[in-house]
């Protein structure tokens, strides 16, 4: 998910970070398989009832405002209507354009404070909601609330932002959880070997990743690189972290090590396994690594 943030209001950038996973989690929980992106606003309260009155007809401020880019049908949510996002592929950012979202960052510091609940849980929900609306989702009738709201708790979920969290989900746990959902999408009919990557960029984005078979053996993609080059398609450049994950260590290959070298040499890379966790650096899995410096 490509987000453009437009930031009238200050907010914490680690919160930020978060709330972009959780936006990247959103499309993964929805299961559109298209490159997504959104135009986040963060504002204050003067401006979301700008325009809430403008838009909408109501003189008042509010925590969130989404206005979709297209119309689904009676029912039907994005993942169901993938020819429709096509339609809102920008050239640009190469990505099927969503909408926009307004959330109003004083709400969500007195909203946490109301609930009982910490700001990165009402701003990343407040996020997750205005991304539903954008998907399709409403709460105007129970049923569809019903459906809504279960939405909204998979995507807090699967981030481990909940109605009960307290400390933040550090970026190392969400991008283990993402690598191990990644390898639930291997393609790996000839070795059996399903691994999964998480791909952290400086900029915020992850990007994720899995092995793809071939029957041609050569010619077979590792998660670690599909991941990179999803992100370097992209526009990224610029990355810290990366999680892989399998059924046994999965340290990268030679070859993968070699393609994070020329972008990260000093990327940390997280593995796991069961329900085991280690971490090297690739300047540890790569001594005296040869990369764009050396030319």
């Amino acid at each position: 998910m490509k987000i453009n943030w437009e930031n009238r209001y200050l907010l914490d950038e680690g919160i930020r970070d978060h709330m972009s996973v959780a936006a990247e989690k959103a499309v993964l929980c929805e299961g559109i398989r298209s490159a997504c992106a959104i135009h986040v606003c963060l504002c204050n309260d003067d401006a979301i009832a700008e325009i809430n009155q403008k838009y909408r007809g109501v003189s008042a401020s509010t925590d969130v405002l989404s206005f979709p880019s297209l119309e689904y049908p009676p029912g039907y949510t994005a993942s169901q209507c993938e020819h429709r996002l096509r339609m809102e592929y920008d050239d640009d950012s190469k990505a099927c354009f969503l909408g926009d979202i307004f959330i109003s960052v004083p709400h969500i510091r007195k909203q946490a404070s109301e609930y009982g609940h910490t700001e990165l849980r009402e701003a990343c929900y407040l996020l997750i909601h205005g991304i539903c609306h954008l998907m399709g989702y409403d709460h105007i009738d129970p049923e569809d609330k019903e459906r809504m709201r279960k939405m909204e708790e998979k995507i807090l979920t699967s981030v481990s932002v909940t109605r009960d969290s307290v400390d933040a989900p550090s970026v190392e746990n969400t991008l283990l959880s993402l690598a191990r959902e990644a390898m639930k999408n291997s393609y790996s009919p000839y070795s059996s070997y399903p691994v999964g990557a998480a791909l952290h960029c400086i900029d915020g984005r992850i990007f994720t990743g899995c092995n793809i078979e071939n029957a041609s053996f050569g010619l077979t993609n590792c998660a670690e690189r599909t991941a990179l080059f999803k992100a370097v398609s992209e526009g990224a450049r610029g990355f810290d972290i990366i999680a892989i994950a399998a059924n046994t260590k999965p340290w990268p290959c030679g070859a993968c090590r070699q393609v994070l070298n020329e972008f990260a040499p000093d990327i940390r890379i997280l593995v796991t396994w069961d329900s085991y966790v280690e971490e090297k650096t690739l300047r540890e899995l790569l001594p005296e690594g040869f990369g764009p410096d050396s030319m």
